[in-house]
């Protein structure tokens, strides 16, 4: 382990991607002019660089790479050294073209683009364990150099690999999990389409086949391939650190790319980092990177973590990159930095004129030093400067969501009873009230402890364990309110349904029975009776049979009509709640208002558009205020606004669009905010 978990940088750290090779030696101490205007304390260099560093097997050329370093750190600016084993270079794959991934067709990866060769081939892992620890041998006591940056977004956009080398894996990883041939065909179900095996090397990679391919056996390959790239980071992770005791990250790419279980990754890094993008089609992309932001600080058990990169402006790679508009930039990484992140960084430093992310924005755009977004950029490193205290604190929620990428890998599987159901927009739905009621979020799994919760929400658990059904209807019993939405509870982790049926793990806690699935067709819309209101509905319904809960809803029309929709139970000392349709904005609120009294949570006396999250300090709170909206808004508190240095007694005024750090009283646990 570190013998520091945080890099050696006062303050939060602020800066980005930099990429010197891509630029004659004469722009670099411009660069590191402007850096230090800018307020920049930290790049990241060297992650795509692995045919300059290293330009044949095993020669290696470090002169640039050293230069580079030397300079940023006699101006004080710190390096995040990468690996650069994103994206091997022509001559290893002249050498080892067998290291090529392979994609579900059967079609061979070329050349000429980013992403790692397969995850599997012996080759492509001695030669980034090489580079890595070449690397490390030579800068671990380098004082420019602060932190490890391995590889580049695992997973992206190299995951599932069909390789010859792949297979191979595939039959070790299987008999390590199975131990036997009797224990697989049981857990995949292979009885089905007579698809028994009978010999080890007769399972095959999940391929492209004439229908759909054993849904039990595609899961499993998610699996591999997630523990097959994790692998790869911990065998470089592990090169580091024969050399170098300093903290060593990876990039996430929280809410963006589900490939990877990032629970399972957090414990093999020592910082959580996070690449976040908006979604120019999302009008209300906020709402988004608060998920992102909140998955990053949960997965990594709520300590402080960076944002690796994020845009100042436009990204390249959308089908329609628009551009942010003058405070955007700011707010977006204040809102980043109220969910835990202590460090704000940017793809890039300098934009690229060549290359495909030439349109990509950057902290240095091509229009240059005297153009809106540099500005913005000198403006923001002020503002991080004054909110160096910050640095440390925690956020704390009383509401969990339960995020499972094993879920998601099996319920995006084919073949589900409505291609209209989403686990990303039924979490997004639920997140998106509790993001309007300023009632702050963390993620969790379903086996997690979940005791210090008020309020669990599961709005997309098709798959769960039954040991993770029995912990929540613990969490129930002991007191705590549960909220199921519908499609959860559905299979076990071998993407089998549950004996006793859809949701039978969680009767004891729901007090329901799920007889038939009835989903809608296309566009078709209906309405449920809830507390003498009728709300609108759509997607999907089911045929509840209720063995000990209340209906508190009822389905009016469509498939489901005249039996129960919403129900409520009182298990224990506590409540659970089954919502077994997809209700609109408004009539998840009026339901979510009724769940929000069972739990003791009161939202936040807040102008719509106000953003507010607390984190707390060791003697201070630290309210994170963002508004978001068009027009100026007012918020109660008391303190000093760090960003202004202004006193604040009784309210908060907040110009549209600005943000603002208030230091305020620390506020006691379980607050309900």
């Amino acid at each position: 382990m570190p013998a520091s978990v945080w890099p050696a940088i006062d303050g939060i750290a602020y800066g980005g991607d930099y990429n010197p090779e891509q630029w004659p030696r004469e722009v670099w101490r411009d660069d590191v002019r402007l850096m230090r205007e800018a307020g920049v304390n930290l790049v990241s260099v060297g992650i795509f660089s692995w045919a300059l560093i290293e330009t044949s097997e095993g020669v290696f050329d470090f002169a640039w790479l050293d230069e580079i370093i030397g300079l940023l750190h006699e101006n004080g600016i710190a390096v995040d050294l990468g690996t650069p084993t994103a994206s091997p270079p022509a001559w290893f794959f002249a050498a080892h073209p067998d290291a090529r991934a392979v994609n579900r067709d059967g079609v061979v990866m070329g050349f000429g683009s980013r992403g790692m060769a397969s995850h599997s081939a012996p080759a492509y892992r001695d030669a980034a364990v090489r580079i890595a620890a070449t690397l490390a041998e030579r800068y671990a006591d380098h004082p420019g150099v602060v932190m490890w940056h391995v590889h580049n977004e695992y997973g992206v956009p190299v995951g599932e690999d069909y390789s010859a080398h792949s297979q191979r894996a595939w039959r070790i990883w299987l008999q390590e999990k199975y131990g036997s041939l009797e224990a697989l065909n049981a857990a995949w179900g292979t009885a089905f389409w007579g698809q028994h095996y009978g010999q080890w090397e007769h399972v095959g990679v999940p391929a492209a086949a004439p229908s759909v391919v054993n849904p039990a056996q595609r899961l499993d390959f998610a699996r591999f391939t997630d523990s097959q790239l994790r692998a790869c980071f911990v065998a470089e992770r592990d090169a580091i650190r024969r050399f170098s005791s300093l903290p060593v990250t990876t990039n996430f790419m929280a809410n963006q790319h589900h490939g990877c279980d990032l629970w399972a990754w957090a414990r093999e890094v020592d910082i959580v980092s996070d690449d976040h993008y908006l979604w120019a089609a999302d009008t209300e992309g906020e709402i988004g990177l608060s998920i992102a932001a909140d998955l990053s600080r949960s997965v990594g058990g709520g300590a402080p973590w960076i944002l690796m990169e994020h845009s100042t402006s436009a990204v390249n790679w959308q089908p329609r990159n628009v551009a942010k508009r003058p405070g955007e930039m700011a707010r977006n990484s204040l809102a980043h930095l109220g969910r835990g992140a202590d460090g704000i960084l940017f793809f890039q430093w300098r934009a690229g004129r060549s290359g495909a992310e030439k349109f990509h924005s950057a902290m240095l755009p091509h229009a240059g030093a005297d153009s809106r977004v540099f500005r913005e950029v000198v403006d923001l490193g002020a503002k991080l400067d004054r909110l160096g205290e910050v640095r440390g604190a925690r956020v704390q929620a009383d509401v969990a969501i339960l995020w499972d990428f094993e879920s998601f890998w099996a319920q995006d599987l084919e073949w589900r009873p409505s291609e209209d159901v989403s686990h990303d927009e039924r979490i997004r739905a639920f997140y998106e009230r509790l993001w309007r009621d300023n009632i702050t979020v963390d993620f969790a799994l379903p086996g997690h402890d979940l005791s210090g919760y008020r309020l669990v929400i599961a709005p997309a658990q098709y798959l769960l364990r039954q040991a993770d059904a029995d912990n929540l209807n613990r969490y129930v019993e002991n007191g705590g309110t549960l909220v199921v939405s519908f499609f959860s509870a559905v299979v076990d982790e071998n993407d089998a349904v549950h004996p006793g049926g859809f949701g039978a793990p969680l009767e004891p806690a729901l007090g329901v029975r799920i007889e038939e699935h009835l989903p809608l067709r296309a566009g078709d819309t209906t309405s449920i009776s809830f507390g003498g209101d009728e709300l609108r509905a759509d997607v999907w319904h089911e045929h509840l049979v209720l063995t000990d809960a209340e209906a508190r809803a009822t389905y009016v029309d469509g498939p489901g009509a005249g039996m129960p929709a919403v129900t409520r139970k009182r298990h224990g000392r506590g409540t659970g709640w089954y919502i077994s349709t997809r209700p609109d904005a408004a009539g998840l609120a009026a339901i979510l208002t009724e769940v929000y009294a069972d739990a003791g949570l009161v939202p936040l006396d807040a102008p719509a558009g106000l953003e507010v999250v607390r984190r707390a300090g060791e003697t201070d709170d630290f309210v994170v205020v963002i508004n978001h909206a068009t027009t100026d808004a007012r918020l109660a508190l008391d303190g000093v606004d760090l960003v202004t240095g202004r006193t604040v007694a009784g309210t908060l005024e907040v110009c549209a669009g600005d943000v603002a750090v208030v230091r305020a009283p620390r506020t006691a646990p379980g607050s309900g905010r």
